[in-house]
């Protein structure tokens, strides 16, 4: 790879004829040459080591082109950037990482998962240099690469788009994330889009406090969970009839319930599966704000 790959990758800011990557350390350059003269160094380092770690059986080296357009979406929305402060001695060195999907060209139109890692110099928590970047399968070199300090995880951050305030899901809380993400890959693909479920946010209280139907269970791992369920005719939604649904954990001790998450659907056979255990009446729940 060498010069010329982490050249094609290089970010820079141009102040005047100058290539500025870190003004404050003196890090400004009057031409390219001079830029890669002094990264040369670190960059055959960085090199070194990569190829010292990586699996023979990872993505051949041939093919790195095919995967180049993946760059200016990793420094712009990476899933990781763990900071190394022993590859070069006396400096950091950013990796970030994001993993993609290709889609498999063949009969059954699967789709690939695969990593893309760019190892960067950061100044003012933007990426001024990339000293390399390349795809990769490999999970123990990117076990190295996980191996400094983590400063951002994009999974720690994301609240998925049907967590509202009051809820348990708003706050990631385990239980409620495990069985919202069931019940997303369980509805139709016809029914409400996820990044809908805002629009009826104002179903929530009502089904709450009015429900048309109470439905008491424990799951596989002895949590007792209440659903909440009420239809909206199609007069009231200014569409097609709309279930909403609230999912609670009922307190052993006090038989209150958390509210966990809610949404709504227009899929039938997601809803009977929602109504299930024991039909309750509204006067035997008590309710609980969850937070």
């Amino acid at each position: 790879m060498g010069k010329k790959t982490a050249k094609k990758a290089n970010l820079k800011k141009i102040s005047g004829e100058k290539i500025v990557i870190d003004e404050d350390k003196g890090l400004v350059f009057s031409s390219e040459d001079d830029l890669f003269k002094h990264f040369e160094k670190d960059i055959q380092v960085l090199e070194n080591t990569y190829f010292a770690q990586r699996s023979k059986t990872d993505i051949p080296v041939e093919d790195f082109s095919e995967y180049e357009d993946c760059l200016t979406t990793i420094l712009a929305d990476p899933d990781e950037i763990w900071v190394d402060r022993t590859v070069l001695p006396g400096k950091e060195v950013s990796n970030f990482i994001a993993e993609f999907e290709e889609e498999d060209e063949g009969d059954q139109k699967t789709k690939n998962k695969f990593y893309y890692v760019a190892q960067v110099f950061i100044n003012n928590n933007v990426p001024t240099f990339v000293y390399m970047h390349f795809p990769t399968n490999d999970e123990a070199l990117l076990a190295h690469l996980r191996s400094g300090e983590r400063i951002y995880d994009r999974s720690q951050l994301e609240i998925p788009l049907g967590a509202f305030e009051g809820d348990a899901l708003s706050e990631k809380e385990p239980l409620a994330t495990g069985l919202y993400d069931a019940m997303l890959k369980l509805r139709a693909e016809s029914d409400i889009p996820e990044e809908d479920f805002s629009e009826y946010f104002e179903m929530r209280e009502p089904t709450i406090e009015e429900p048309d139907e109470i439905w008491r269970g424990a799951d596989s791992y002895g949590n007792v969970l209440v659903n909440f369920i009420k239809e909206y005719s199609a007069s009231e939604t200014e569409g097609d009839d709309v279930f909403y649904i609230a999912v609670t954990q009922e307190d052993p001790q006090t038989e209150s319930h958390l509210l966990l998450f809610s949404f709504p659907t227009r899929d039938k056979t997601l809803l009977e599966r929602y109504r299930h255990g024991e039909n309750m009446h509204a006067d035997e729940v008590t309710q609980e704000p969850s937070h």
